[in-house]
C-alpha cells in the first residue's frame, strides 16, 4: 500500500487519494516477450488477444535526477521493438496478421485514430493556448515530445519547474495535453479546491482507465475508501500480531537464507510476494494469504490495471471505449477472485442477515471492514470481492516498491545499517513487536522517509478540472483540464531541502529533534514540502497501515539478516511516463545472522 504510479505511496490503498508512488510505473520488457508469448499460445487460432501479462507497477517512485536511469539501450530499445507487434496482435485476429486482405480495415482504424487524435488535440491546444509549453506546441510535433515523454518525462518536469516556478506550464502526453503547477500556493490551493472543482477520482479513472480495468463501480461508488481511512486503520495494533507472524513466515519460505553463505534475491519480484502475503494476512487471513493462486492474481491483477491503462492512453477518447474492452477484462479476474474469497464473503453476510452485524466469532477481518460501509446494493459477493481486489492492488503496487527501494538505500549505504539495527534492538526489547514499537523506530522512520523523498516519480496529485478555475496567482485553467505537481522537483530543491541529491537517512529524525517536534516530521506526516501522500483530504488513507508495515518487514530485516550489494552501486531505477520504479532484475545478498 504505501509508501505510487508510486511511492510510499504506499498507501495507495485506494483510488480515490494522491499516495505518491501511488502511480509508479513500469514497464518491464522482459515480461513484454512473455507477454506476447502468452497472447499467442493462450489465444491461439480465436479472434481476439488479450493483453495478459504487461509488467507495470506504481509507488515507490524514485525521483532524483542523479540516481535517475540513465537508458541502459536494452530498455528502450527492446521496449519499442517488442510494444508495436503486442499491440499489433492485440486488436487483430490472426486471420488478419496473415492476409493483405484485410489491410483496409487496419488502414481505416489507424485514419479514425489519427483524425480523432488530430482533433482532441487541436481543441485542447487552443484552449491552454496562454500556459507556457515545455516543447513544442504544434499539433504534429508535440506528438514526437510526447514520445519522449516515455523515458524523459522527469527531465521534461524539472526543465519546466526551472523555468516556470511559482506558475504552470504544459507538456503533451499521448493521451491530453497536461498542465504541471509548482510551489507552495498553487498546491495548497489544489488541497483546498473541493472535488466538484478539481476532481481526484476523475483523473484518476482516466490515469489508469479505472472504468475498463478495475470496472466502473470503483469509480462511481468508492466506498472502500472510508474502509480504508477508519476501520482498517484502527485495528492494526489489533492485528499486528499477525502482521508480524507472516512477516516470519514468509521471509523464511520465500528468502532461504543459511548463516554460513550469502544468497542472492532479486529483490523487487520477491518482495512484491512477501508485501502480497503479509497484507492478505491482515485482509483474508489464514490460510487463504498463502494460496499460491491467490496471490498470484493479486500480484498479476495489480501489473494488468497500470499495463492496461497505460495502452488505453494511448488512444485518443473516441476510441478509448473500443480499445478498453479488446484489452480488459475485468470479469474473468472477479470470477477468479470469487473463487477465492467468494465461500467467505458469502458466510460472512449470511451471519450478518441472520445475527445482525455483531454475531460471535465473527472475523475481524477486510469483509468485516468493508462491511461497516457497505450500503445494501454492496452487499453482494460480487462488489464485495472488486473491493479485495483493489485494496489488494493499492497496497501491493506502493508498498512493494517502497520496500525495495529502501532496501536498495540501505545496501547501498552501510553505515546505516548498524544504528538501525541497534535501535531495532533496543525497542524491541522494550516493547515488543506491537504498533507501538513501530512508533518509536524513529531514525527507521526517518530513513524510509527519505528514501521516499528521493523515490517519488516526476508527478503526482493529479486532478481533472470540473471547472474553470482560476488559482490564486491569477492563472485560469479551463474545464476538462488534467493539471497535477512537480512533485519529484520539488523534493530535490535546494530552497526546500539542505543538499537534495544527497542521501541523508537521518534527514528527518535530525530536524524532529532540531525543531522539538516529535510529530511533523514523522513518515505519516503531511507537508507542502513533503507530497508522497498528497496533502489535504485526498492525502493517502492507507498511509498509516504502510508505514507500520514498512518498518515492521525493515526491523525484520535488520535483525534477521545481514545483507549487502550484489554489484558495485545502487541499482539504478528505471524511469517510464514520468514515473520511477525500482530496478525488477537487480538483486541483493542475504546472509541469515546468528540466534
Amino acid at each position: 500500500m504505501v509508501i505510487h504510479s508510486t511511492a510510499l505511496n504506499p498507501g495507495l490503498l485506494s483510488k480515490t487519494h494522491d499516495c505518491a508512488g501511488h502511480t509508479s510505473v513500469w514497464y518491464a520488457n522482459h515480461n513484454v516477450r512473455s507477454f506476447a508469448k502468452n497472447v499467442h499460445e493462450e489465444h491461439k487460432g480465436t479472434h481476439r488477444r488479450h493483453i495478459l501479462g504487461m509488467s507495470w507497477s506504481r509507488l515507490g517512485d524514485r525521483g532524483s535526477n542523479h540516481r535517475a536511469t540513465k537508458q541502459a539501450p536494452a530498455h528502450p530499445h527492446d521496449i519499442k521493438s517488442n510494444l508495436c507487434p503486442v499491440i499489433y496482435r492485440t486488436f487483430l485476429p490472426t486471420t488478419m496478421l496473415d492476409s493483405t486482405t484485410y489491410l483496409p480495415v487496419l488502414l481505416g482504424f489507424l485514419g479514425v485514430y489519427a483524425a480523432a487524435s488530430f482533433f482532441q488535440a487541436t481543441r485542447t491546444a487552443h484552449k491552454l493556448r496562454h500556459i507556457p509549453t515545455v516543447g513544442s506546441s504544434g499539433i504534429l510535433t508535440s506528438y514526437l515530445d510526447a514520445f519522449k515523454f516515455f523515458f524523459h518525462g522527469h527531465e521534461i518536469v524539472q526543465e519546466g519547474y526551472t523555468k516556470y516556478y511559482g506558475t504552470a506550464f504544459k507538456i503533451p502526453i499521448m493521451s491530453r495535453w497536461l498542465v504541471i503547477i509548482s510551489g507552495p500556493q498553487m498546491v495548497d490551493d489544489i488541497r483546498r479546491a473541493g472535488n466538484d472543482v478539481m476532481s481526484f477520482d476523475d483523473a484518476v479513472a482516466e490515469g489508469i482507465q479505472t472504468d475498463y480495468t478495475m470496472g466502473e463501480k470503483i469509480r462511481t461508488d468508492c466506498y472502500h475508501t472510508a474502509t480504508v481511512r477508519s476501520p482498517l486503520t484502527r485495528n492494526i495494533a489489533a492485528r499486528f500480531s499477525d502482521i508480524r507472524d507472516e512477516i516470519i513466515a514468509s521471509f523464511s519460505e520465500i528468502i532461504p537464507a543459511k548463516e554460513n553463505e550469502w544468497t542472492a534475491v532479486p529483490a523487487l519480484p520477491t518482495l512484491m510476494k512477501i508485501v502480497c502475503r503479509t497484507s492478505n494476512r491482515l485482509f483474508v487471513g489464514l490460510p487463504l494469504c498463502r494460496n499460491p493462486d491467490y496471490m498470484e492474481l493479486n500480484q498479476q491483477f495489480t501489473i494488468d490495471v497500470v499495463g492496461r491503462g497505460q495502452i488505453i492512453n494511448m488512444f485518443p477518447n473516441i476510441l478509448k471505449p473500443i480499445v478498453g474492452r479488446l484489452v480488459t477484462n475485468v470479469s474473468a479476474n472477479l470470477k477468479r477472485a470469487i473463487g477465492h474469497v467468494g465461500p467467505m464473503i458469502k458466510h460472512q453476510l449470511e451471519q450478518d442477515a441472520q445475527q445482525g452485524s455483531d454475531w460471535q466469532d465473527k472475523p475481524n477481518n477486510l469483509i468485516s471492514w468493508l462491511l461497516e460501509d457497505a450500503k445494501e446494493h454492496n452487499r453482494t459477493v460480487e462488489d464485495l470481492a472488486l473491493r479485495v481486489l483493489a485494496i489488494n492492488f493499492a497496497a501491493i503496487h506502493t508498498t512493494s516498491h517502497a520496500l525495495t527501494n529502501a532496501l536498495f538505500d540501505l545496501v547501498a549505504n552501510p553505515e546505516y545499517i548498524e544504528p538501525l539495527r541497534k535501535e531495532a534492538e533496543a525497542v524491541i526489547e522494550s516493547e515488543g513487536w506491537n504498533k507501538l514499537a513501530m512508533g518509536k523506530l524513529r531514525k527507521l522512520d526517518s530513513f524510509i522517509k527519505e528514501s521516499q523523498r528521493m523515490a517519488i516519480g516526476a508527478i503526482s496529485m493529479n486532478r481533472k478540472l470540473m471547472k474553470d478555475f482560476t488559482f490564486s496567482n491569477g492563472v485560469t485553467v479551463p474545464a476538462g483540464t488534467h493539471v497535477a505537481v512537480a512533485v519529484n522537483a520539488s523534493h530535490m530543491d535546494d530552497h526546500v531541502y539542505d543538499d537534495p541529491q544527497v542521501f541523508k537517512g537521518f534527514r528527518f529524525v535530525d530536524m524532529r529533534d532540531e525543531e522539538g517536534e516529535n510529530i511533523k516530521h514523522q513518515i505519516v506526516s503531511l507537508s507542502p514540502d513533503y507530497l508522497t501522500f498528497g496533502t489535504g483530504r485526498h492525502a493517502c488513507p492507507g498511509r498509516f497501515f504502510a508505514a507500520n508495515e514498512l518498518k515492521a518487514m525493515m526491523a525484520h530485516i535488520l535483525l534477521t539478516y545481514d545483507v549487502k550489494l550484489a554489484g558495485d552501486s545502487r541499482p539504478q531505477n528505471f524511469w517510464f511516463q514520468g514515473f520511477s520504479s525500482p530496478n525488477r532484475k537487480a538483486e541483493v545478498l542475504f546472509r541469515k545472522r546468528a540466534d
